[in-house]
């Protein structure tokens, strides 16, 4: 039988037994929707991810030197804990160093972050705000600009002076309906004037980017922020990713001078970019892609099997049918193709169905959650090839039965 007339002879068969061919197609289409939304969700959070989220955390050919790790992948033993625990803190004395041996062009910051209390004589509960403490060129390095006010002056760099600027989420919460610019804001009994509100910086995963405020480095609520002397982080751009990794090996070098280590010593500082945050994201979706196709494997298994258990009772079905065609010249190879081909259709639509389920699904949850979603070519592909893959493999036995039969015995079947 020509391959064209099986597939045509496959649909008359679906349309003309449309509830046995639904529930034949509910399984893979089951299986096939939630592969397809996960291929989607996990997608776009990847997307997301590499375009967005690690620019937020991380700013473009930028490094940071830290006493230890920001962002911890997890897989280490108790002696890992320990060594970061027994690690010096960077200092302020560390910042002329490492900076006066940077090449030309390149541009740092020193950061101190912590979480601080709030309030402001608008709202009557106080709230936690992550305070940054920062020198000259890290609104530069983050690239970050104010839609109201201004960024701070020299002179407020230089004196330490009391003000601040804040995320759009400190704004709306403790300035509800005002403009907070000229107000002040209150940070561990501090009053500081707000300079500035700074553009929306978004969220991820629910965790929002607008909940903070940032201050000249000098300015007294540093000494709430670290000890004295100590900072987080001093963070370092260049112009391009092959001088961040030259860049790099001069601020590790100088580091080791300054803290006498050995050549065969270990670095006791960490010198983080944004791979360590997409290697992180990469150990996530590993686990996510592993569960999310395990789950969808299960319905795609059991629709193998009611596809299987069609497919036999179609052959029992049309017996006759067999024995006549066999009696007309068909060969065993036609009927089998003739079977395969119909179960493999029956799949191939029903996966089909969950390729457009999934994508819908995906983008509802897209919709009514955090989570991104971003449609795929290749998963179509894939998702249609795997419906048609489990057509072929749950027929294969009914369509070599139905091909054995005696064409004697079949046309005296009732």
């Amino acid at each position: 039988m020509p391959f064209l007339d099986a597939i045509r002879l496959a649909l008359q068969q679906i349309w003309v037994q449309k509830l046995k061919s639904f529930f034949t197609l509910l399984g893979v289409m089951i299986g096939v929707t939630f592969l397809i939304a996960v291929v989607s969700i996990v997608g776009g959070m990847s997307r997301y991810m590499t375009e967005q989220l690690v620019g937020k955390i991380m700013a473009v050919n930028s490094f940071e030197l830290r006493h230890r790790p920001n962002i911890d992948l997890g897989d280490h033993d108790d002696n890992y804990y320990r060594e970061l625990r027994r690690r010096p803190r960077i200092k302020e004395s560390d910042i002329e160093p490492v900076t006066s041996a940077l090449p030309e062009g390149v541009l740092w910051a020193a950061v101190g972050n912590d979480n601080l209390s709030a309030s402001s004589r608008y709202v009557a509960k106080p709230r936690l705000v992550l305070a940054f403490t920062v020198t000259d060129d890290y609104f530069t390095i983050k690239r970050m600009t104010p839609v109201s006010g201004r960024l701070f002056s020299p002179q407020e760099f230089a004196r330490g002076m009391p003000v601040i600027v804040i995320g759009q989420d400190v704004a709306n919460y403790f300035f509800p309906s005002l403009d907070p610019v000229g107000r002040e804001l209150t940070i561990r009994g501090i009053p500081y004037q707000v300079v500035g509100v700074m553009e929306k910086q978004g969220s991820a995963f629910g965790i929002s980017f607008d909940k903070f405020i940032v201050a000249p480095h000098k300015s007294p609520i540093n000494r709430y922020v670290n000890a004295h002397g100590v900072i987080d982080a001093i963070m370092i751009q260049t112009p391009s990713r092959e001088g961040m990794l030259s860049t790099m090996e001069t601020v590790r070098q100088v580091m080791r001078a300054r803290r006498g280590l050995r050549p065969s010593e270990p670095d006791n500082f960490s010198l983080e970019t944004s791979d360590s945050a997409l290697e992180f994201w990469n150990k996530i979706k590993s686990y996510l892609v592993i569960a999310g196709v395990a789950l969808p494997a299960i319905g795609l298994v059991v629709g193998a099997i009611v596809i299987m258990n069609i497919m036999l009772v179609a052959v029992a079905e049309r017996t006759r049918e067999i024995g006549i065609r066999k009696s007309l010249g068909a060969r065993r190879r036609d009927i089998m193709s003739q079977f395969l081909v119909e179960s493999a259709t029956l799949s191939t639509v029903g996966a089909a169905l969950g390729v457009a389920t999934g994508f819908a699904f995906a983008k509802l949850i897209a919709a009514v959650t955090p989570l991104p979603a971003a449609v795929e070519l290749w998963s179509v592909f894939l998702g249609v090839g795997i419906g048609a893959g489990v057509g072929i493999v749950a027929g294969a036995y009914p369509a070599s039965r139905a091909s054995r039969l005696d064409p004697i015995i079949a046309l005296r079947a009732e």
